[in-house]
């Protein structure tokens, strides 16, 4: 029987589950089990939960046929315990290092209580840390174990599932549940403290309480809210004792105040304000005092008991707030007035359902996720009209027939207020105002190696130019997340925090690597001019924060030296660093063939045998292809220090390294001279990390967002079969002539 059993409910959590199992299971007391609840989340809770599961017994893993709250789900957890004590954690906060067995120490050195309080601390995607304001009490209690009627101030304490440790027997022996009434975890932590008659207290943080912007109960504003007035109202009437009546008192005050001000809808404002205010008068200690100035300020306005003073009461504070709040928006509007002036009259028309405005890569043109929606929207939904949006440079590139408008010209700000969905990549330039009759599509242009999003802000060398309250603005925006894989998914939900769905719909500009034949394959090697039985090695590197012009990480004119004939390099520099003179200068001597301003990056993988890519993104997408990746990795250590990486692409380890890995020119030239490159080797590695990376892919994706978004179709359009999926050929199989005609755009 394990020392403890920690119960996590998971709902709507993929992007926050793993980094809370992986808190418990790296503690360093090994003595437990953890009881992961999948409350029939309809994300990938259950697939992560599994998948740690099958990696360390300890994990127990529990499915709810159908979705039942985090109370019930807590109930569900604590039933399969088998441990001494329950704790309870939530999905998307952390233990921390040490906790176990500080709490482990703690209950030996007291006799194991009925209860151990212990300390938490808050973190915001700031990663602002605040205090619980619990501390003080927990170190003056030491190691003294009593009763809430001995120590009513225990009752004060932050009101919570995860912040006390609760023997199991006395648990159920009590038949404590949670059960599904909202707050009903407030009402029980505090019942378990008046129930039981050894309390314990350790002075230390052993949990980190993640504050959500969205997707969680306090931060869904409503009515519901009002519950919690009912927990208290009955939590009164049980609780004897003015002691314990005034600590609770106190709890009540500073749990009211945060709803009073953070979690209501103007609607329910007002009902809440009069059920508060006459619970905070009916039950008001003789001689309280609130411990804060902010506190008793709110406490006075709810405590009159009318809406309508409260808000006077409250009112000359919000109204100087709001003042500075116009004053900073009038100075930084001064610049984009003209265009805001009649951006905000374009508002007021209807919104145009028909009206579809896609934008990739920061304007550059017509690719990537957004093109591949935009031509089976052609196809399935005639009825849309897209319009792509452009930089003035790059309007020339476009393909000929397509509609579009130049950054900030007045069509800009029309079609952008008009339009019925938007559907980007990456952001649209100024200061855009999502429509609540708008469905914005994030479709991104990657899967992420390296960080991304809130994650940047510990990365000095990238963040420092970087508006991250910009950024979660943007993300506020989408109504939906497109990703390829369930790595993807949990990154982009934690670190693009906010109430958008995700879809996993697979990448669209990948659908053209499963919907190619022979033919398509011949015709784009044909336009490269590519000889038949060349090797083609496209090589790809990715960009650099740290380096500020575009340096080639590899001697080009060696390494084709060292490959010798039959061999022919296909060099792509990443579209941040545009022409590159070095480049230019080999592919006019010979040596290799520059494709950067090559306008599909699809093509060229599918003219290619192989990639050669250090660490772009492009390798996730070149793997739908089944052929062999190299990695080179000369600056990995500096890339990895600079930029943060989310696995480690060298360690070898099936689905993390997608094939044979190279430091230098003669190593690369070796991997290929000596077959590494292809051999059985290489083909398990990239098997593992196709299955990996890979899983939604299958040259379905653009119908699955045209029919789920625009066409408002219930559910996706099935996967195909794993066995239905095969890419397009590899050159190497083939052997007929390539057909004289043009390579059409995938």
């Amino acid at each position: 029987m394990p020392r403890f059993s920690v119960v996590v409910p998971a709902h709507r959590a993929q992007g926050f589950l793993r980094p809370c199992l992986q808190s418990v299971l790296e503690q360093s007391c090994g003595d437990f089990e953890v009881i992961a609840v999948d409350d029939a989340s309809p994300d990938a809770c259950g697939a992560i939960i599994a998948d740690l599961a099958a990696a360390d017994p300890r994990v127990v893993p529990v499915r709810l046929d159908r979705t039942a709250g985090t109370g019930p789900a807590r109930d569900a957890g604590a039933a399969r315990a088998t441990g001494d004590y329950l704790l309870f954690l939530d999905a998307d906060d952390l233990m921390a290092p040490g906790a176990l067995a500080a709490l482990d120490t703690r209950l030996g050195r007291t006799g194991d209580p009925d209860v151990l309080l212990y300390d938490h601390e808050r973190f915001t995607v700031w990663e602002n840390v605040q205090e619980s304001g619990d501390g003080d009490f927990l170190a003056a209690a030491g190691t003294r174990v009593f009763s809430a009627a001995d120590l009513p101030d225990c009752l004060a304490c932050y009101p919570a599932a995860w912040n006390r440790a609760v023997r199991r027997d006395f648990w159920t022996s009590r038949g404590f549940a949670f059960g599904d009434a909202p707050y009903a975890d407030l009402a029980l932590a505090t019942r378990v403290l008046t129930a039981a008659a050894r309390v314990g207290c350790l002075d230390r943080v052993c949990v980190r309480w993640r504050k959500r912007r969205s997707g969680s109960l306090t931060t869904t504003r409503g009515a519901h809210h009002l519950a919690v007035v009912d927990r208290y109202r009955e939590l009164f009437a049980d609780l004897p004792g003015e002691p314990a009546r005034a600590a609770l008192y106190g709890q009540m005050a500073a749990v009211l105040m945060a709803v009073g001000e953070e979690r209501l809808t103007p609607e329910a404002a007002p009902d809440f304000v009069r059920s508060a205010g006459r619970l905070l008068t009916e039950h008001r200690p003789a001689g309280w005092s609130a411990p804060e100035p902010k506190e008793a300020r709110w406490v006075r306005a709810a405590g009159t008991g009318s809406y309508g003073r409260y808000r006077a009461a409250l009112g000359a504070r919000a109204f100087a707030m709001g003042i500075v709040k116009k004053a900073r928006a009038r100075k930084n509007g001064v610049a984009r007035a003209v265009y805001q002036r009649y951006y905000r009259m374009r508002l007021r028309r209807p919104v145009d359902p028909g009206l579809v405005v896609y934008a990739a890569y920061w304007n550059r043109g017509v690719s990537c996720n957004p093109a591949a929606i935009y031509r089976k929207a052609a196809e399935i939904a005639p009825h849309l009209h897209g319009v792509w949006v452009v930089n003035k440079r790059d309007r020339e590139a476009l393909p000929p027939g397509v509609d579009h408008v130049v950054v900030n010209s007045r069509r800009y700000w029309d079609v952008l207020a008009r339009a019925g969905h938007l559907v980007n990549n990456a952001n649209f330039t100024g200061n855009v105002t999502k429509r609540p009759e708008q469905t914005y599509v994030q479709t991104h242009h990657g899967t992420p190696l390296k960080h991304m999003g809130m994650d940047l802000r510990a990365r000095p060398a990238v963040g420092k130019g970087m508006s991250f309250g910009r950024l979660l603005d943007h993300a506020d925006q989408w109504d939906y997340s497109l990703v390829a894989n369930q790595h993807s998914a949990e990154v982009f939900d934690r670190v693009y925090p906010s109430g958008y769905q995700t879809l996993p719909t697979g990448y669209p500009r990948n659908d053209v690597f499963y919907t190619s034949g022979p033919d398509d394959v011949r015709r784009a090697r044909q336009a490269l001019g590519l000889a038949p039985g060349t090797t083609a090695i496209l090589y790809a590197p990715t960009h650099r924060d740290y380096q500020r012009e575009f340096v080639l990480p590899l001697d080009l004119e060696r390494l084709a030296r060292e490959l010798g004939p039959g061999h022919t390099l296909l060099v792509r520099a990443h579209y941040f660093y545009g022409q590159s003179p070095q480049l230019e200068a080999l592919h006019a001597a010979g040596a290799v063939v520059d494709v950067s301003a090559h306008p599909c990056v699809e093509e060229l993988c599918l003219a290619s045998d192989a990639l050669v890519t250090d660490f772009s993104s492009l390798m996730f997408d070149y793997a739908n292809l089944d052929r062999p990746i190299v990695v080179h990795a000369a600056d990995w250590a500096a890339y990895r220090a600079a930029r943060g990486v989310y696995f480690d692409l060298l360690s070898g380890r099936p689905g993390e390294t997608p094939g044979a890995v190279a430091h230098d020119e003669a190593s690369l030239a070796e991997v290929f001279r000596g077959g590494a490159w292809s051999d059985g080797t290489a083909a398990a590695l990239r098997a593992a990390f196709r299955e990996r990376f890979c899983g939604y892919d299958d040259g379905l994706a653009a119908e699955r967002v045209v029919r789920r978004v625009f066409l408002g179709e219930d559910g996706l359009v099935p996967y195909r079969p794993l066995g239905d999926r095969r890419p397009a050929p590899s050159p190497s199989t083939l052997t007929d002539p390539a057909p004289a005609a043009a390579v059409p755009a995938p």
